[in-house]
């Protein structure tokens, strides 16, 4: 006895004796723990008794991050990963012993902030997937109990149960599809949870369970179930169904994924086989790998520079306390024994570390604890109000808005200088129609694609645009015109009997599903690609009209077959069908037609289908891979047709094994490839199609305006060399004057080492001949590059090649050669090569790179880049599922990057450099008054005003300039695409911006320290009085919070109502809370130093003259430094500025979508812009006339042109003039 037999009489014998006493029960009593065959599951339907003891998991599921025990414990863990927050933490907890100058709230209210701000966004975020969970866990269900069906909640379902789901209900676990409402126990269901495709598709139940159907016949179902352990993925499945003393083997075919719908059917009866966790969608809601940020990731060396920059003010004022501290300042009463050992004289080791510790809480303000919450909260903005609802990126056809899936990468856009593509369905619109066919060596159709007129307008030939007959048949999915075949013609043709097996060939080797009215202007046809409709509805539209199916028949009308104008249904017997799958490329039926003759019809690709030709006919093969060849230069997806005629007793010993290897538990895959090698062999060939896939709208002008904008553009697709070089053509990523290195395997010298058959040798001899080639290119490359003129290059290269290429020992040479190139071709390419490429250039050339593809096969390409951009088009929704960022058309790239990518930059930038200005300027205060205090820690400020420094008085504007700067409108961003350059030579976030921002700190430091210090060496007040030393920081304090804050105009490219309601709003706080904090006494001492300070200050006209020129002396050396800077070396989008200064702003930035339910796209788009808002900007910069006009044009054209000094006063005088003469008109 087997195992497996063991198991089930041990089973049989515990739970079901009496209902089942056909098994044998077994002596020996194996326990709760049984044994399986390694890597399955044995499921018992209908018997909660027998699963029970394998303890399957429940049908609750939660996607919550936390629960009520671990919020807080994991939400604090989560928040103390960021350095900035640990780093508060400790010196909260610093500011906390005796040894700190400061009040513990100084450090303590601001982390608490900042971790409320962000514990509350977590909370809100898991209280919606909490939510969620609840509604989907309490859906009911119909589950048999007894002889009845019985609602419960979804939670509540178990492995092994029978439950009954409704037409339209989502399926609530994996399910064995028992019996169905449909005729031959077929039913339909819609995936578009699972993979964004709502095309419907097919699922059969096995026929020995298609009575189970009623409540009363299923109640007597017991069937055990051996299938696979839980896995993530959704297109295979492998086990056996026992029933009856048969082993039925079961397939995709009779699984029901959780999250499907049923379709088009009353409803279905099936068994539980996964649940939970356990089920195929769940295993793959996996997180998209966490991405950061260039420009973050360099945030974090700025705060090590921070650090740094921390550790040494401390150590200067440890050494200083170390070298001040003596007895003979006895002012300080320091003789004999002092108990506070930070200020023992004897000690001074002591007093240094002591000291070094009380600096660090001090000028703990140098790290800003709001700059990560206050980006996040930019950035999150940014997404939500400007990414997703710009009208630009609204694509109305589809109703389809841009939309960002993370808000991690905004900034990310504006630097990326390598974007790599997939072709079809993302540069072309994978709407497929039927153009051309090569039938028996003869072409047919009379088409002229996109490709051929772009072919011919480089030879400068002009092609006339071919009027079509008025009779000429066009709907979605076929635009082929030849009278030689339509309406029956075909039948005059030489080969009528090659045509007629043709349309045969495409009526029926297809998963095709037929929807509605059975006749030809009616029928829909839900298809898996589009490629597969436009063949069906061409062969209806040759008179091969497929209407019906079932799971094991296609009815075909077919017309003109034996005489013309008869029509006649012939039904064919589907036998067996050989599915197509990325490593097959084909797809194979065998069919059985009325009269018993048995055919392959089989369709793939022309490299898989040759090499399964007969013998013989060489010069038809020859000329129909002659066609091929002319279909893909003309950019036409081909495909080759071929078919073989079958003895029932061949066929009948290939069955035998077929149904052997889809009985198989293991390998199951592999096993049916190689019993499909036995039969699809020795095949006649028909011809081929030809498919034309349209560029979609725009691509040209958008690839062309990404190059202009530095930005290198690499097409990654599966298709043929040919094809791949003329779309990269008609979307202008190559042309005539570029140089082009091909690297091929397709040479006769590696297809006669092919033919020897040795793979050894062919290896070995492929990867010398590709290592040839690339050091031939390199070579040529370098020498062209340093040619004065040289051309731009452009490489191709196949996967074949590509795959060697990719080797270690020659990633670095093909590195070299792809970065010196403009752009890159890779065709015949592999999804895990996408992502190899693409990777390649993130490590080796370390450049910030984006991908952007609409299917699943460009799902590992998305992820390997810096960003991922998906295409929500006709491949579903794999892609935008894992994707950064989701947009309906290619061209809607030149916004995203152009514009909310540079203006992302421009902002992000300028906010981390304003947070470290203010917080440096307002710590080196504190530093310079170290000096004055004797190194001895003593605080310069109070510590409510250090507290809410950064969180309520300097916090609002530096927000406004996050979301509301900008230099340039969207227009003129794109219109002048070299401004993105600047992004990518990082122009606004280097070392050297940084260092001036630093210099320009130290500066207005001491100026505020030393201008409003001296006040303090003479009687200010009305009654003879100095300022007191609180007195001084609250004056100092006030200085700070007006200079920083008007410092952020200077910053400002654009003034809005918003930044004067922030700037003036955060200064008129500081006025609010310091009237009313020093106005009350309480009994805290800490609070009663600045008692009355703000009204002593006001009571003198020194205070009112110190706010004003204090101010003004410590902007004037940003004012000088900006005017200076900007007529002398200016920025390119300054001399933007200038020159369109006098035209009005075209408030193109936001045009936010705001569209109502009831109104159609095009309604949508005009209301959503008559509401914008028409304020225009009331600053476009300083209006200096610049030298730098004619060396920016120039730079455009490739000249170079030196800026000459005697130029400025001519050009400023010329701009004066003709502005007066415009004013005069």
């Amino acid at each position: 006895m087997s195992g497996w037999d063991r198991v089930r009489s041990s089973r049989s014998r515990l739970t079901r004796n009496q209902t089942l006493p056909d098994r044998q029960p077994s002596s020996v009593r194996l326990g709760r723990i049984q044994p399986q065959a390694p890597g399955h599951r044995t499921i018992y339907c209908n018997d909660h008794e027998a699963n029970a003891i394998a303890k399957f998991k429940g049908n609750s599921v939660s996607t919550t991050k936390y629960s009520v025990l671990t919020f807080l414990p994991k939400g604090l863990f989560e928040q103390f990963r960021r350095v900035a927050n640990l780093y508060f933490l400790m010196i909260s907890i610093l500011s906390s012993t005796p040894i700190s100058p400061v009040s513990p709230i100084t450090n303590v209210a601001p982390l608490s902030i900042v971790l409320l701000i962000s514990m509350v966004k977590e909370a809100f975020e898991d209280w919606k997937r909490f939510q969620n969970d609840l509604a989907i866990n309490n859906t009911p269900v119909d589950v048999l109990q007894g002889l009845k069906w019985e609602s419960v909640p979804w939670k509540k379902l178990q492995v092994g149960d029978i439950i009954r789901v409704k037409q339209d209900g989502f399926f609530p676990a994996d399910l064995l599809f028992l019996a169905s409402t449909n005729v031959d126990g077929v039913c339909y269901i819609e995936t578009s949870n699972l993979d964004g495709e709502t095309n419907l598709k097919i699922r059969k139940a096995l026929e020995k369970t298609w009575d189970y159907l009623t409540p009363e016949k299923t109640t007597e179902f017991r069937g055990e179930v051996q299938c696979e352990q839980p896995n993530n993925s959704l297109y295979t499945f492998t086990g056996n169904l026992i029933f009856q003393k048969q082993t039925l083997p079961l397939s995709p075919n009779q699984l029901l994924l959780r999250g499907c719908s049923l379709r088009n059917t009353e409803y279905i009866v099936g068994a539980v086989i996964y649940t939970g966790h356990e089920t195929k969608v769940m295993m793959n809601t996996m997180n998209v790998p966490s991405k950061r940020s260039t420009l973050e990731r360099k945030l974090d060396k700025l705060i090590l520079a921070l650090f740094a920059t921390l550790f040494i003010m401390c150590l200067i004022g440890a050494i200083g306390s170390g070298i001040f501290i003596n007895r003979k300042y006895y002012y300080l009463g320091l003789e004999g024994k002092v108990e506070d050992r930070q200020f023992d004289p004897s000690n001074r080791f002591v007093v240094m570390i002591l000291t070094m510790f009380t600096l660090i809480t001090l000028f703990s303000t140098i790290i800003p604890i709001s700059l990560y919450v206050s980006i996040e909260g930019i950035k999150f903005i940014q997404s939500i109000q400007f990414i997703n609802q710009d009208m630009d990126m609204y694509h109305a056809e589809t109703n389809t808005p841009a939309l960002a899936r993370t808000s991690n990468l905004n900034e990310e856009l504006g630097q990326v200088e390598y974007i790599f593509t997939d072709k079809t369905g993302t540069l072309t619109r994978n709407l497929m129609e039927f153009f051309k066919s090569s039938i028996g060596g003869e072409v047919y159709g009379t088409g002229v694609t996109e490709i051929e007129r772009g072919l011919a307008q480089r030879s400068g030939i002009e092609f006339e645009e071919d009027q079509k007959p008025a009779n000429s048949v066009h709907e979605k999915g076929f635009n082929f015109d030849d009278s030689r075949l339509m309406r029956g013609a075909w039948r005059n043709e030489p080969n009528p009997d090659m045509c007629k097996e043709f349309f045969r060939c495409l009526a029926i080797c297809h998963t095709v599903l037929p929807e509605g009215d059975e006749s030809p202007e009616k029928i829909t046809y839900q298809a898996a690609s589009p490629d597969e409709a436009a063949l069906v509805t061409a062969a209806k539209n040759f008179g091969f009209f497929f209407y019906r199916r079932t799971p094991t028949m296609i009815y075909v009308r077919e017309s003109h077959v034996e005489k013309m104008g008869k029509i006649l249904d012939v039904p064919y017997e589907i036998l067996n069908v050989l599915e197509f799958n990325s490593t097959r490329k084909r797809q194979s039926v065998v069919c059985k037609y009325p009269d018993g003759r048995l055919v392959l019809y089989c369709k793939g690709a022309d490299s898989v289908i040759y090499e399964r030709l007969s013998e013989g006919n060489n010069d038809f093969k020859k000329v129909t891979r002659q066609h091929l060849e002319q279909f893909g230069s003309a950019g036409l997806r081909t495909l080759c047709l071929a078919y073989r005629n079958l003895s029932a007793d061949m066929y009948e010993s290939w069955n035998e094994k077929f149904i052997h290897a889809k009985s198989s538990l293991r390998d199951r895959e592999k096993k049916l490839d190689e019993v499909a090698e036995l039969i699809e062999k020795d095949m006649i060939l028909i011809g081929a199609t030809a498919i034309e896939d349209k560029l979609q709208e725009g691509v040209p002008d958008c690839i062309e305006t990404l190059s202009r904008a530095g930005i290198k553009i690499w097409v990654l697709t599966g298709d043929k060399m040919e094809t791949a070089i003329n779309i990269a053509y008609a979307c202008n990523l190559i042309n005539n004057d570029m140089k082009q290195f091909i690297i091929s395997s397709d040479t006769d010298e590696i297809r006669e080492v092919e033919d020897k058959g040795d793979p050894v040798e062919v290896a070995r001899f492929i990867k010398d001949a590709v290592k040839t080639q690339l050091q031939k290119c390199l070579e040529e490359a370098q020498q062209l590059l340093h040619s004065f003129s040289g051309p731009k290059l452009a490489l191709v290269i196949d996967g074949k090649c590509l795959m060697y290429a990719l080797d270690p020992s020659l990633r670095g040479m093909l590195l070299n050669l792809s970065l010196n190139c403009t752009s890159v071709v890779c065709c015949r390419v592999s999804p895990l090569q996408k992502a190899q490429v693409t990777s390649l250039v993130k490590k080796g050339a370390k450049k910030i790179t984006l991908s952007i593809g609409d299917g699943a096969n460009d799902v590992s390409m998305i992820q390997a880049a810096h960003v991922g951009i998906g295409i929500s088009g006709l491949e579903g929704m794999q892609a935008v599922m894992a994707s950064d960022f989701a947009i309906a058309q290619f061209r809607f790239l030149t916004d995203l990057l152009l514009v909310h990518g540079r203006w992302s930059y421009i902002r992000i930038s300028k906010v981390v450099l304003y947070f470290f200005y203010k917080n440096l300027t307002f710590t080196l205060t504190q530093f310079w008054f170290t000096f004055q205090a004797g190194f001895s820690g003593q605080r310069f400020y109070d510590d409510w005003f250090q507290a809410f420094y950064n969180v309520f008085f300097t916090s609002l504007p530096v927000l406004m300039l996050g979301l509301f700067d900008k230099d340039v409108s969207a227009s003129l961003s794109k219109k002048y695409p070299q401004l993105y350059m600047e992004g990518l030579k990082n122009v606004y976030f280097k070392w050297s911006i940084v260092a001036v921002y630093a210099v320009f700190s130290v500066y207005q430091s001491l100026i505020f320290f030393y201008f409003v210090t001296t006040s303090g060496s003479s009687p200010q007040t009305s009654s003879g009085k100095m300022f007191g030393l609180w007195d001084i920081s609250t004056m100092a304090f006030t200085c700070v919070v007006t200079t920083v804050n008007l410092r952020l105009l200077l910053s400002c490219n654009n003034i809005t109502k918003w930044h004067h309601i922030s700037i003036w709003g955060s200064i008129l706080a500081w006025f609010v809370f310091i009237f009313i904090y020093s106005g009350v006494m309480t009994k805290y001492d800490r609070q009663e130093n600045v008692f009355w300070s703000i009204y002593i200050l006001m009571s003198t006209s020194f205070f009112y003259l110190a706010i004003v020129v204090v101010p003004l002396v410590a902007l004037a050396g940003d004012f000088l430094y900006q005017g200076v800077q900007r007529w002398f070396f200016p920025y390119d989008y300054q001399i933007i500025q200038e020159l369109h200064r006098h035209e009005p702003d075209d408030n193109k930035s936001a045009r936010l979508l705001q569209i109502e339910s009831n109104l159609t796209p095009e309604q949508a788009r005009t209301y959503a812009i008559a509401q914008l808002p028409q304020q225009r900007s009331k600053h476009t910069g300083f209006a200096f006339d610049s030298p730098g006009y004619e060396s920016f044009f120039a730079a455009q054209v490739g000249v170079y042109a030196p800026q000459k000094a005697w130029d400025v006063a001519r050009r400023a005088s010329v701009m004066r003039s003709r502005s007066k003469k415009t004013q005069k008109s």
